[in-house]
């Protein structure tokens, strides 16, 4: 009565809705940006067992907005950690930590243990994955993505609504659409985002109006802009599903990082004569390189671009981080284009090793 005493009080939800509450059983895919605060609030809110599946570790770098850890947990499993942070939160609860990568082989079994789905996930792959999952296990999952400065939420397959893949049918290339490790993203905004997916799974669980299904919020934090575009269910995408469900394990490509290139340290690289430098990031993308001779010619247009390669080189190709970079590489391979390198580490490599230089 104590712990949830502020819920209690509440007409809406009051000691029924708090017994739902605590028989509720939500399992949260990846423990980064947008699931720490929705772990965060769910285990506050006296979600009766809680899943956490990620297999990732914490770095540094996250600790600008994945606000479950601090320095001590750098270099633990992130499901781990989150777990021993929200045992301390809330030890009322059941925590289930799942330090492993979330597949084809593992995910109809997940699924079937708990109610409902939360995707915080920052990958093509694994949205797909989980939306075709969901439908086959008949799992309403809560979704979001931030991008830079902008994040979007929705509600999917809940009450006969609409999938992910009704509002994105086809995947993009793999690798064509950079993460926030490459362009960035601003610190609170996934803890925005994360809140208002905790926020719909609450109101599912307690049989709220106004759930977020058939609609894809969008959110400006630049501009505080709200923007609501609605989704209109697709039967064809549901039938090609369930045509499917046997063939999961065959659907989804492994990460782009495993794409067999040939690499190239930012030392190397910089110490080579006869190269060619390109930038395959966007003409916006920070930091800017000034290092001769450099192209700028965006991946999604290399192919076209391909008379402004020099004859003769060796090219040195690189993007933020490293991943658009082996995707091109991989394409001037096909096009049988030789001497390629992408460049370990990207851009961020460069500016690394300059700094240590000088």
């Amino acid at each position: 009565m104590s712990r949830y005493s502020r819920h209690i009080v509440l007409s809406e939800v009051g000691p029924q809705g708090q017994a739902l509450l605590s028989s509720a059983k939500v399992l949260v895919i990846g423990a980064g940006g947008l699931g720490c605060p929705v772990l965060q609030y769910l285990a506050a809110a006296g979600i009766g067992t809680l899943g956490i599946i990620d297999f990732d570790v914490v770095e540094l770098s996250n600790l600008q907005r994945q606000i479950l850890f601090g320095t001590s947990s750098i270099g633990m499993n992130k499901a781990l950690a989150a777990k021993n942070r929200l045992e301390d939160l809330n030890p009322t609860i059941q925590m289930n930590a799942y330090p492993e990568k979330l597949t084809a082989k593992n995910v109809l079994t997940l699924f079937d243990r708990y109610d409902i789905i939360v995707d915080g996930s920052d990958n093509f792959a694994t949205r797909y994955l989980v939306n075709d999952a969901s439908i086959i296990t008949d799992k309403p999952v809560v979704f979001g993505a931030i991008y830079k400065f902008e994040g979007q939420v929705s509600v999917f397959n809940y009450l006969n609504g609409p999938s992910y893949r009704c509002l994105f049918p086809t995947p993009p290339k793999e690798g064509s659409v950079a993460n926030c490790s490459e362009v960035g993203v601003l610190g609170v905004l996934p803890g925005i985002i994360g809140s208002m997916q905790a926020n719909e799974v609450i109101k599912m669980i307690l049989g709220f109006e106004h759930v977020l299904t058939g609609k894809l919020l969008c959110y400006n934090s630049k501009t505080a802009d709200i923007t609501t575009i609605k989704v209109k269910k697709s039967e064809k995408e549901f039938e090609k599903v369930h045509a499917l469900k046997d063939q999961l394990i065959d659907q989804y490509p492994e990460s782009i990082c495993e794409i067999n290139v040939e690499d190239i340290s930012a030392e190397d690289a910089l110490n080579k004569e006869n190269v060619q430098f390109i930038d395959v990031r966007e003409q916006d993308e920070y930091p800017q390189i000034d290092i001769p001779p450099n192209l700028q010619i965006p991946l999604d247009i290399l192919e076209q671009n391909l008379n402004r390669l020099p004859p003769e080189k060796e090219y040195i190709i690189f993007c933020q981080s490293g991943v658009r970079s082996k995707l091109a590489v991989q394409l001037l391979k096909e096009l049988d284009i030789q001497h390629c390198y992408s460049l370990r580490g990207g851009a961020l490599a460069i500016v690394e090793h300059l700094k240590i230089k000088t």
